[in-house]
């Protein structure tokens, strides 16, 4: 039976010409695309969602500057693997062979001690790193490496984008281009991608042989109803991973955890990291519990930490016992909207001044010009409460954490109204 390469890799652009999107990165006269033409390329960090061109850009600049290309997925390469292609770009080099690019896909599943072995070639040009990344690389990648890379960032696919796409798959395609395809309507398509180019071609290529003729009408409906009867193939394939997280996190804001368990299921299923989920929950904890319950974000920072220990598959008793409490626990968006607020005010405000009696007076000049002068130390006064101005002018009054409506935080919003009155109406 003749294999058929799948139409997402049979559209895999091989020049920056034909290169659909991250326009900020590389269209003409952008930053990367400079590094590039001018072979001035550091190591470099792509950090975006899936589908967006990662793979593709490290392919098509390996391409370009003419270099050895070497691929590892640090979902199954070790220090052996890297130290094997190091090994060898260090003896091409004594043939003047160009230094190669080493792409790694997922570079945030490398732990520590593997990306302890990249120093050394990356600092002294051995070779240049393209690792690719989901996670933030703040977070995921150490220190010592950041530093010798550059960050870029990749953005969604926007629906212009996603649109050249498929109007370049139907004219260019080798298959596709024998049919008459005709999208009447395109706003399923679109939605089921997610601003992901590669799950945009699998469902579309899906739908095209799904309906099986050389005339296709593609509407919203028909495309629908091909994806639901075929959601399995998606789920097993890794392709609704955002959709899947989306649904986990919703459950748990929704107070639901039986929801909430099955897409941690879901998720186990499906080989996801423990970590990215146990990261989440502590996001959560804060975003969607916060003061409601300050225990939770305890719990889910031991969950962190029990699942970076552990490991699968007992830290999955770990996190289902962190979801289903989160799930169950009083919620609140209050800390979440107080920070956003504050940033708001802070941006529409400009760098206010701080008031002078707030101030630090490490230097007698400072003093004598009334920096910390006035101030009240609370825990000298009754209830280590003093009753003074802590906002900068122009802002006095101003309520930015407002507790929500539950019993942990009406308590809190008692206390502040008892100390404060009314400057804050609470």
């Amino acid at each position: 039976m003749e294999h058929i390469i799948p139409l997402a890799e049979r559209m895999r652009p091989t020049s920056l010409d034909n290169y659909i999107g991250q326009k900020h990165l590389v269209g003409e006269g952008a930053i990367l695309r400079n590094a590039i033409e001018s072979n001035l390329l550091p190591s470099i960090i792509l950090w975006g969602p899936p589908g967006v061109g990662k793979t593709t850009l490290a392919n098509i600049i390996a391409h370009q500057l003419k270099r050895p290309f070497y691929g590892l997925s640090a979902i199954n390469a070790g220090v052996k693997d890297i130290r094997e292609i190091i090994d060898k770009a260090k003896s091409n080099s004594l043939f003047a062979q160009k230094n190669p690019i080493l792409f790694i896909d997922e570079i945030h599943r490398f732990s520590k001690s593997q990306q302890d072995s990249l120093l050394g070639a990356v600092e002294k040009g051995v070779i240049t790193l393209i690792g690719a990344t989901t996670e933030n690389p703040s977070f995921e990648v150490i220190s010592a490496l950041l530093s010798r890379c550059q960050v870029y960032i990749l953005k969604p696919l926007d629906k212009e984008d996603l649109l050249a796409m498929l109007d370049l798959a139907m004219k260019t395609d080798s298959i596709l281009k024998t049919k008459n395809i005709r999208i009447l309507e395109g706003e399923a398509l679109l939605r089921l991608s997610g601003g992901d180019g590669r799950k945009l071609l699998n469902v579309f290529e899906l739908v095209v042989n799904t309906i099986g003729s050389d005339e296709i009408e593609i509407t919203n409906e028909k495309v629908t109803n091909i994806i639901q009867q075929n959601i399995a193939l998606y789920d097993k394939a890794g392709e609704n991973h955002y959709d899947i997280i989306s649904a986990f996190i919703k459950s748990i804001r929704g107070s639901d955890p039986n929801a909430a368990v099955y897409w941690l299921a879901r998720m186990i299923e499906g080989g996801e990291d423990p970590l990215f989920i146990a990261r989440r929950l502590v996001i959560l904890a804060s975003e969607d519990i916060g003061n409601a319950n300050p225990t939770a974000l305890v719990i889910a920072t031991n969950c962190f930490q029990a699942v970076n220990v552990i490991g699968f598959p007992e830290s999955r008793i770990i996190l289902s016992q962190a979801v289903t409490y989160l799930a169950a626990s009083a919620k609140s968006n209050a800390a979440y909207m107080a920070i956003n607020s504050a940033i708001e005010a802070v941006k529409n405000g400009g760098d206010l001044p701080v008031p002078l009696h707030l101030r630090n007076a490490p230097t007698k000049l400072m003093k004598d010009i009334g920096y910390g002068k006035e101030y009240q130390y609370s825990h000298g006064y009754t209830s280590n409460f003093s009753n003074q101005e802590y906002l900068p002018e122009g802002l006095s009054g101003v309520k930015f954490y407002d507790p929500g409506n539950n019993a942990r935080e009406k308590e809190i919003r008692d206390h502040l109204k008892k100390l404060w009155g009314d400057k804050y109406k609470y």
